[in-house]
């Protein structure tokens, strides 16, 4: 390498190396189709210059801010950034992916063909037959070594599968999976990390990853995630993914960033806010999030649970990026964007939400790689949990099931406040055994997918048989009430048994403790869809179930997405998950006029003993209804009305709010407000109107001596003479909460 030879760089709006035609732009002016300067003079730029610049930031960035600067550079193995001749005239051969147009992006393990040109650390050209992970390890550690860089960043899913951006890839193509090729695919995406290793081997390396899940890369492209963390390559793991902000779906982004984080492969994990798209003209804080910020507030209710059972939230904050297209970067941006961060952080989980994701991280490896079988079932989970999601269950906890055996087995108590939401257990295994456990002890467990290969033993638990496999259309027929919507949505459900994770096969065994939620019925054939079950003496405990399916259009398989059917095409069948949750205790709900609106995505965490609630509603016409264990939710500063002992909220876009008092009354329209501390001694006053007759339960602040709080019946200024209210102080299943019962007027609660 020449310090004075110059390079190209990312100057350009728009795709830099166009590699597909795009539909009704016969004149090519999109930015898919060709690409534009940002600036007329755009400079030049020589290594020498870089290495100046990256300098610079270093130097100036720690006399301006007193803290070490890192500089980190970047490898794209797509078309979007700066042009390059390497990967599309002279090395197409390792570009096998077709994310962005045919051969436009350069799969991890390529090879590449011989050549004579000069590199950096190849001064006599490259060996035919070279590995590419060999080739670009060698070549990083020769420039961020000579230019001064800290770490690299490997973006768009590099290093993590062929197909970042799909839901076909290596071992599915739409329509077909092929696990005999897992193995091979396996070995050669290890093999690139241990020969980029090999000749880079100290540098930290920092990942974009994929922008779907754990499950959804296995399936679709043998990526060995488990391997990858525990190969000591010195990652991190990737962020939480920005195609929310471009096609609003949050369940891909929570499912997919909690499947990653379910293990680690070190200490940490960031969090990264889509601010300005340089390269796309756009300045999603400004235009795509209409400058709300429920990509803030939800990914920040996200968090994962360690072998300890101690909770464990982002360590680290990403911005993409501080300019937009042109260079300029306004204030408004992180004037507007910082304190939502802020607020958000400040609100980070301290223990776990009251719904707890058991991602079979290790199973679902074992599945694609040891079993070829039950791929299908890796392809179906993921993506019904994507839905579902989308369908409103509020899901933002994760632990891996190796790590919920092993802290579940220190503290049995540890997650009675939460339902455990996972797959049905392994036969003879450890996670068998301690949820089985976890159940009679007085646990709550939300079981989804199929149960063909569970343990024997969760069959009887269940009080379910296993029939012959059943596909194709049937009538879904439902016990109870989910939403309340004005127009019929379809009642035919379409299983498809390839990407569902096989037939429809349980029927009931006639238990006395099993209530059947949903069943599919077809002529004179029925198969249980969701049933719940319980037994007097599991103090408690209760297991539901939801089959599911992946209602989607096995037409459309080679998009970016797996695409649902409208809700008057086919029955979505994700939407029973709220059901069996509601029978846990756990009730969300909506109200809407029209089958088609899109439901909101909703986030409930736990801090400093207070639930937040975090929403996105991307249609405002509907409306929330909810109900936790502890009662009808009170959000702070929020009017609402109960019915049917559920609170009920219509909320805007985006929304972030505390909740500390629960209420069970009949009826009635309340509120919790925040009032003036006015008192020397006094750090908080709530005002609870609007009380008839109710059991009330206030979540006191665990930061604050619980024995400060007081409680007085309809207050009056100054707040120091009047009825005062005896509560009881509890800490059972709910958690630690003050109870009042038989209240009505209002209620001041103050510490």
């Amino acid at each position: 390498g020449d310090l004075q030879d110059t390079f190209e760089w990312a100057k350009y709006i728009g795709g830099a190396n166009p590699r597909s035609t795009i539909p009704g732009d016969p004149d090519k002016l999109c930015l898919h189709s060709r690409y534009y300067l940002y600036r007329d003079d755009a400079p030049e730029f020589t290594y020498e210059r870089l290495k100046f610049i990256v300098e610079t930031l270093k130097f100036i960035g720690r006399e301006k801010t007193e803290k070490p600067i890192r500089v980190g550079a970047t490898f794209d193995p797509g078309p979007e950034f700066a042009k390059s001749e390497f990967k599309y005239t002279n090395h197409n051969e390792i570009c096998l992916g077709n994310t962005m147009g045919r051969t436009s992006f350069v799969s991890c393990y390529g090879v590449l063909h011989g050549d004579s040109r000069q590199y950096a650390g190849f001064p006599d050209g490259i060996p035919e037959g070279t590995p590419f992970g060999k080739f670009l390890g060698r070549q990083s550690e020769h420039f961020l070594s000579d230019l001064g860089f800290d770490y690299i960043w490997l973006s768009n899913g590099f290093g993590f599968g062929t197909e970042a951006w799909g839901v076909t890839g290596a071992v599915f193509d739409g329509q077909t999976f092929r696990p005999d090729l897992c193995p091979d695919i396996r070995s050669k995406i290890l093999e690139f990390w241990n020969l980029f290793r090999s000749e880079c081997p100290k540098f930290p390396i920092e990942t974009r990853g994929t922008n779907l899940s754990t499950g959804m890369d296995l399936s679709s492209d043998a990526v060995p995630l488990k391997d990858i963390y525990a190969g000591g390559f010195n990652l991190k793991p990737p962020v939480n993914s920005p195609w929310a902000a471009i096609n609003g779906d949050f369940g891909l982004e929570l499912v997919g960033w909690m499947s990653h984080i379910a293990e680690l492969p070190g200490e940490g994990f960031p969090f990264r806010f889509y601010t300005h798209d340089p390269w796309w003209l756009n300045s999603p804080w400004l235009d795509r999030y209409k400058r709300q910020p429920h990509d803030i507030y939800l990914p920040l209710s996200v968090s994962r649970i360690n072998d300890h059972g101690n909770v464990e939230v982002p360590d680290s904050v990403e911005l993409l990026t501080v300019d937009d297209s042109y260079g300029r970067m306004p204030d408004q941006v992180p004037c507007e964007v910082i304190p939502h961060i802020q607020k958000g952080l400040s609100d980070c989980p301290d223990a776990p939400g009251p719904v707890i994701w058991v991602y079979p991280f290790d199973e679902y490896h074992q599945h694609t790689f040891d079993n070829p079988k039950r791929i299908y079932e890796v392809f179906f989970g993921d993506w019904f949990m994507r839905d579902a999601v989308n369908q409103g269950l509020p899901l933002n906890t994760v632990i891996s099931t190796r790590a919920f055996t092993s802290a579940a087995k220190d503290c049995p108590d540890r997650f009675l406040q939460s339902v455990l939401v996972t797959t049905a257990p392994q036969p003879e295994s450890n996670m068998s055994c301690v949820l089985e456990e976890f159940i009679r002890h007085g646990g709550r467990v939300l079981l989804y997918g199929p149960l063909e290969h569970a343990d024997l033993r969760w069959h009887s638990l269940l009080g379910v048989q296993i029939n012959a496999p059943l596909s194709g259309e049937f009538d879904m027929q439902v016990a109870g009430k989910i939403d309340e919507c004005s127009k019929q949505s379809s009642n035919t459900i379409r299983h498809a048994a390839e990407f569902s994770g096989g037939g429809l096969c349980c029927t009931s065994a006639g238990s006395a403790h099993s209530e059947i939620l949903a069943k599919a019925v077809r002529g004179g054939d029925e198969r249980i869809t969701a049933l719940h079950y319980k037994r007097p003496e599991w103090n408690g405990g209760a297991i539901a179930w939801v089959r599911g399916t992946l209602s989607c259009n096995h037409e459309q398989m080679k998009n970016r997405c797996v695409i649902p059917y409208r809700p008057t095409e086919s029955y979505r069948s994700e939407r029973l998950m709220r059901l069996a949750l509601s029978r846990l205790g756990v009730d969300v709900a909506f109200r809407h006029d029209m089958p088609d609106q899109a439901m909101p995505a909703i986030c409930i965490s736990r801090h400093r003993n207070a639930f937040l609630f975090s929403g996105y509603v991307p249609d405002q016409l509907v409306d929330i209804t909810m109900r936790l264990p502890a009662g009808a939710p009170l959000f702070q500063n929020i009017q609402t009305r109960i019915e049917d002992g559920k609170t009920l909220y219509r909320m805007p876009l985006a929304w972030h709010h505390e909740c500390r008092v629960f209420v069970e009354q009949d009826g009635g329209m309340l509120m919790s407000t925040d009032e003036p501390s006015v008192m020397v001694g006094v750090t908080q006053r709530y005002l609870v109107t609007g009380l008839r007759n109710a059991t009330l339960r206030f979540f006191p602040d665990t930061k604050e001596r619980i024995n400060r709080v007081k409680m007085l019946k309809n207050p009056t200024y100054p707040y120091l003479q009047g009825e005062w209210i005896e509560y009881r102080q509890k800490s059972d299943s709910l958690g630690l909460y003050l109870e009042v019962t038989g209240i009505s007027g209002d209620l001041m609660i103050y510490w």
